[in-house]
């Protein structure tokens, strides 16, 4: 019985020394043996330009990118039918410029466009429903 728990011990310890040597080995293969983010990059061994595909995987070389978005969003606090003209409310500090044609969404779908007419209090400002509807609490975006 002891001379299986010594066996089995031993056994574990070198395929657990083993793992680590292989996993050592190819860790430190030279640069030449290395293959595919760098020759992706430079074409040399295809002698073709390489993909895009093939480029951002060796530059992103697996991490993640997030880009934020720089859209200007608001909401519709007031809109009124007689006059066709809606009150939209902005973020502190990010105003639209006069003219500025912005699309309403209510639920993701489209349903409206505005064009930003002035004037502007503090965070709100008016603008005149050029096509569609809109009610309040829609969103408004620039894009």
């Amino acid at each position: 019985m002891k001379v299986r728990y010594s066996l089995l011990l031993m056994f574990v310890l070198v395929a657990c020394a083993g793992g680590c040597v292989f996993r050592r080995a190819a860790a430190t293969k030279p640069a030449s043996e290395k293959s595919s983010s760098t020759a992706a990059i430079s074409g040399s061994e295809t002698n073709q330009v390489p993909t895009v595909a093939a480029q951002r995987k060796a530059v992103t070389d697996g991490k993640l990118i997030v880009t934020p978005e720089n859209l200007l969003v608001g909401t519709v606090t007031t809109y009124n039918s007689a006059g066709r003209f809606v009150v939209l409310d902005f973020p502190v500090g990010r105003m639209p410029a006069l003219d500025q044609v912005f699309f309403v969404y209510r639920q993701g779908l489209k349903i409206g466009e505005v064009k930003i007419a002035g004037p502007e209090r503090d965070h709100m400002t008016v603008a005149d429903l050029v096509t569609g509807e809109a009610r309040r609490g829609d969103e408004v975006r620039d894009k």
